[in-house]
């Protein structure tokens, strides 16, 4: 299983010292990937955890630490689909991809939050024929010379989108999801799925095996497919119901229960960390406190 890290995303260190600093040694330490979330706004009214009160754009985030890193993949777990055309988040991700070197993972999700849909003039249903052309449309943009598509919900004139990206194919798709049609799709048309923020163990085990069972369905061999999964990081103070809390050992048999389960890469993200990614925490202290951490939980009995 890789081991990877949430990019500093999210509150008061989310701030360009901290993404230099952050990416240049999670990538010295041997993590495989930086990963980023999307959270363009915030109610009013809603009543959201401190970890989306405050939230950089994550391809800006991740093409501002491509700049700063030359080996570790940059992936975004996820893009919410509804909010944007498909033929500008392939220009978005193909230029990510250049500028990176062909480093870049898209993750794809449809979305949850009512006042983000009234803000961009979207709407997320039907959420899987959406998404199936959604993808369709990435595609054609990146690989056909002369791009061309003409569907339901999405329309692309015949057009050119260069430059293409350095990957073959474009950059991986993965595709996010709770219920069983969403993880069915993920294991037919995408390179892997990518769990919720709010998934527990329990429910990455059967994600993996319905994933994996559409995968086998479609042709496709399942141990292929991957399966990418954000881990809740608590560093030193132990909560049962999370596996990845406690001491760098407890975190670390934490993990392998990930691996256990299936789990092709998880990413430690301290996000979700009050102390890391509230609002109200110091900067200085919160860069500090998760250079310690990343650098107790660096890769050792992963392969990376």
């Amino acid at each position: 299983m890789l081991i990877s890290l949430g990019l500093p995303v999210s509150g008061a260190w989310a701030m360009p010292a901290s993404l230099v600093r952050f990416g240049k040694l999670a990538e010295e330490l041997g993590y495989h990937g930086l990963w980023a979330f999307q959270r363009l706004l915030v109610g009013a009214d809603q009543q959201l955890a401190p970890v989306y009160q405050s939230v950089l754009d994550p391809m800006v985030a991740l093409g501002y630490t491509a700049a700063v890193t030359s080996r570790i993949r940059l992936g975004v777990a996820v893009i919410n689909l509804p909010y944007v055309s498909p033929a500008y988040l392939a220009k978005q991700a193909a230029t990510l991809d250049v500028l990176s070197g062909g480093r870049h993972d898209l993750g794809l999700g449809t979305g949850w939050s009512e006042p983000e849909f009234v803000a961009t003039g979207s709407d997320p249903n039907p959420r899987g024929r959406r998404t199936e052309e959604y993808v369709a449309a990435l595609r054609t943009l990146w690989n056909d010379p002369v791009a061309s598509f003409d569907g339901e919900f999405y329309t692309v004139p015949p057009s050119r989108s260069a430059p293409p990206p350095v990957q073959a194919g474009g950059p991986p798709v993965l595709l996010g999801g709770t219920a069983d049609p969403a993880l069915r799709r993920a294991g037919r048309i995408a390179a892997g799925w990518v769990s919720s923020s709010q998934a527990r163990l329990e429910d990455v085990r059967r994600g993996v095996q319905v994933v994996r069972r559409s995968a086998e369905e479609s042709g496709r061999d399942p141990d292929e497919v991957r399966i990418v999964v954000r881990g809740w990081v608590k560093a030193g103070e132990r909560h049962d119901s999370l596996p990845l809390s406690g001491d760098a050992e407890q975190i670390r048999a934490g993990a392998e229960l990930y691996a256990q389960a299936g789990v092709t890469e998880l990413f430690d993200d301290l996000n979700w960390d009050p102390l890391l990614g509230g609002p109200d925490a110091d900067p200085a202290a919160a860069l500090e406190r998760a250079v310690e951490i990343i650098t107790d939980l660096a890769p050792t009995d992963f392969a990376t």
